[in-house]
């Protein structure tokens, strides 16, 4: 069923090779999700083809899917992000740098930054799939967002593509040059034996610009609360504050460590 049209935002785009058909999404929403990106699309087809999964094409005649998109925007990302981490890191090694990469261009990386921009409300899923909750499932918005970069790439060109990702992954650039305070914390606790850490995590805002609050346990006693833009951010600053709370525990205590504020 084709959504009516609204009176703002790009209309729906008509598939290659037939004019009649046009990608069902509210231009409302479609505008709204344009405003996320901060890219407005000259080719509006390259945006609704970004947002098709497959299991839409297989419901509906005359559509592509996204995969070809996220073929090349996973490439864009790959290019643009390894350009940022060399200028970032200029006397890391290169098994850091690859360490680096690999930490923000990973799915569960790429699904944030759907869920950031509200990439799943405006996803063409089949029904199935949209039932079984794929607007929400990771590797559909991992592979959406790569596609969406592909498109941005198309219909922008190189620099409006550069511009897109350089937003999106600068603040988990920041926080892969930070220090593993989950990591140093679980080393620490590992010390003592019989005693158990977990994450409780809430979260605040709306789907496109949540915010988390994450509690550390440890054997079922608040240790660290932190607050981030992301489940890892939110954990991080709370594991920190549980590190620094435990180590004092134990009577040697150091001093904040200036570069972790």
């Amino acid at each position: 069923m084709v959504a009516e049209a609204e009176p703002s935002g790009p209309a729906p785009a008509a598939p290659a090779g037939d004019g009649a058909l046009a990608y069902p999404i509210p231009p409302a929403a479609l505008a709204s999700f344009c405003a996320r990106l901060e890219h407005s699309f000259t080719d509006p087809h390259l945006l609704g083809r970004s947002l098709t999964h497959r299991s839409w094409c297989a419901e509906h005649a005359g559509f592509a899917s996204n995969e070809r998109l996220e073929f090349l925007g996973d490439s864009v990302l790959g290019v643009v992000v390894t350009d940022e981490i060399y200028h970032r890191h200029p006397d890391a090694a290169e098994g850091q740098l690859s360490r680096i990469r690999a930490s923000v261009v990973c799915a569960p990386a790429l699904a944030e930054m759907a869920v950031e921009l509200g990439l799943g409300e405006v996803l063409l899923l089949g029904k199935g799939e949209a039932a079984s909750g794929g607007r929400e499932r990771p590797s559909i918005l991992a592979d959406a967002m790569e596609a969406v970069i592909g498109a941005v790439y198309l219909d922008g060109g190189p620099d409006a593509a550069s511009a897109l990702v350089r937003r999106l992954v600068a603040p988990r650039l920041a926080d892969a040059g930070s220090p593993d305070h989950k990591s140093r914390l679980h080393e620490l606790v590992a010390q003592q034996h019989d005693r158990h850490i977990r994450y409780e995590i809430a979260e605040d805002g709306p789907e496109h610009d949540k915010t988390f609050r994450a509690v550390v346990l440890l054997d079922e006693e608040p240790l660290g609360i932190g607050h981030g833009r992301s489940k890892k951010q939110a954990e991080q600053a709370a594991a920190q504050e549980a590190w620094l709370a435990l180590d004092r525990r134990r009577g040697d205590a150091p001093a904040r460590e200036e570069s972790d504020g």
